[in-house]
């Protein structure tokens, strides 16, 4: 049976015990379900929010194309990926990904693949706005995050 891949760009907050339900609801087959959830950080106490803009269509498209990778790539069950755009404030969700296996491992790193991708490629584009009501400059992507993603690459 096909992995089930669900993808959403939205700009409403995410439940997500909601989509974890949904995701295994009936299911006998799964035995590891990792999700990971991205929070918006106030970076030190400096930020007010953060913007994030996204190319509609196209962002849900690249999307699941790197779920459908990940997909054929780990004996995978499900997997989820939902990115919010707009004004996020520091403790906000921004992101959830979820994976689910037979076993643990192709969930985890069906995740963190996915997870990488949306850090790196993805089109989303972000920009800090801070305290002192000063929109500052849109956020580069990190080496870190190049590099974590340059590993499924090998």
């Amino acid at each position: 049976m096909p992995c089930p891949i669900h993808v959403r760009v939205q700009a409403e907050d995410f439940d997500i015990a909601a989509e974890t339900t949904r995701m295994t609801a009936g299911r006998r087959d799964i035995g590891a379900v990792v999700s990971f959830t991205g929070l918006c950080r106030d970076e030190g106490g400096r930020l007010d929010a953060l913007e994030l803009e996204h190319y509609p269509g196209m962002a849900e498209a690249q999307i699941a194309r790197a779920c459908q990778e990940a997909a054929e790539r780990w004996p995978l069950q499900g997997l989820s990926a939902i990115h919010r755009f707009g004004r996020i404030a520091p403790g906000e969700q921004i992101v959830l990904v979820i994976a689910a296996s037979p076993h643990r491992q192709a969930a985890f790193d069906g995740a963190n693949f996915v997870m990488d991708y949306l850090k790196t490629a993805a089109p989303f584009w972000k920009k800090e706005h801070g305290l002192d009501g000063k929109a500052g400059d849109w956020v580069s992507a990190k080496d870190a995050d190049d590099a974590a993603f340059a590993r499924w690459r090998r």
